[in-house]
């Protein structure tokens, strides 16, 4: 099945004198999928943000939004993309409804359509029931349900969200994240997420993209990066074994072992194998916990516990920031 790309970057670069805050971004996102764009303040987030809704010229590049150049006709880009800036600006004296009308006066949305939309969007980010509350009085986490609102009352099919989750406690984290995926899922609202937080991203994000000093690392899904990264042994595998239970002495229990050891290394699957005491740890390339599992038992040890351990995002980040990978 072809997918739609929505956003496609070429060489895009951005130069601020001697400083290069965006380095050559290749990039294309998806129809429908939740990209996360990922890296420590300073990376060059923002500024690729910013080229992609033609509020920035780049130095060098292209950007194209739904095939439409960003830098020629950035106001069609506009009319397409709903964007929610890390610091959102309200006016503070009036309600959360007369905030997201004006909104949609400033998009030339027809009033009744306006006000059906309004009640909508506000039931779908739980905010309907403070409505009528001035904005000054919302909390952080319910500025940020206003502001995806705001977003999403122009009914783009694309949405960027820079650091979206800022300052929000881990309650109304898991709520906001929650409704981005209900969004793109339920929808087919193409997301782009720009953050830091990388449980945060792993979380909603189908694909993410490592960005550090301006430059794209690596990009696509966790498992793919994990392969691609961990290549020697993305899965690790441990067991705890015992012979205790079964009355085996202290030499036949290291017979047995022995057997054991041996049989995982002729595995292809195996990258490594460590034995400490009772407790093995596996590396290797695919899932062998059904072929530890029964072995064990053949050569007669008991099998006490067994995990399965995939790198997750947050190995990945590390391996790029403090491996020193380029």
């Amino acid at each position: 099945m072809t997918r739609n790309c929505v956003i496609e970057l070429n060489g895009l670069t951005k130069r601020y004198h001697d400083l290069t805050a965006v380095d050559q971004l290749n990039l294309k996102i998806y129809e429908g999928e939740v990209f996360g764009l990922l890296g420590p303040n300073g990376a060059g987030k923002s500024t690729t943000i910013l080229m992609i809704l033609g509020l920035t010229e780049p130095s060098a590049g292209q950007v194209k939004v739904n095939g439409i150049n960003s830098i020629r006709y950035p106001i069609e880009v506009k009319k397409m993309v709903g964007y929610m800036p890390d610091h959102l600006g309200f006016y503070e004296d009036r309600s959360g409804f007369e905030n997201l009308m004006y909104i949609a006066r400033l998009n030339s949305i027809p009033e009744e359509k306006a006000r059906l939309r309004g009640t909508r969007l506000l039931k779908e980010v739980g905010l309907y029931g403070a409505k009528d509350k001035k904005v000054g009085e919302y909390s952080k986490g319910m500025r940020q349900r206003l502001g995806l609102a705001e977003v999403l009352v122009k009914n783009p099919k694309i949405i960027i969200l820079d650091e979206p989750t800022l300052g929000i406690d881990p309650e109304g984290v898991r709520e906001f994240l929650d409704l981005i995926v209900t969004l793109s899922k339920e929808q087919g609202i193409t997301v782009l997420l720009s953050s830091h937080h990388l449980h945060q991203v792993q979380q909603v994000c189908d694909r993410v993209g490592i960005f550090v000093k301006g430059k794209l690392l690596a990009e696509g899904d966790i498992q793919t990066l994990s392969q691609k990264l961990f290549e020697e042994a993305p899965l690790i595998i441990e067991a705890e074994i015992t012979g205790n239970n079964i009355g085996l002495s202290e030499n036949d229990f290291s017979l047995r072992l022995k057997m054991l050891r041996e049989y995982f290394q002729d595995l292809e699957e195996v990258q490594s194998v460590d034995f400490q005491g009772e407790k093995i740890r596996v590396g290797c390339n695919e899932d062998v916990s059904a072929k530890i599992a029964r072995k064990t038992i053949e050569v007669g040890l008991d099998l006490c516990r067994l995990s399965k351990k995939e790198y997750g995002l947050d190995e990945i980040y590390h391996r790029y920031f403090e491996g020193g990978i380029n």
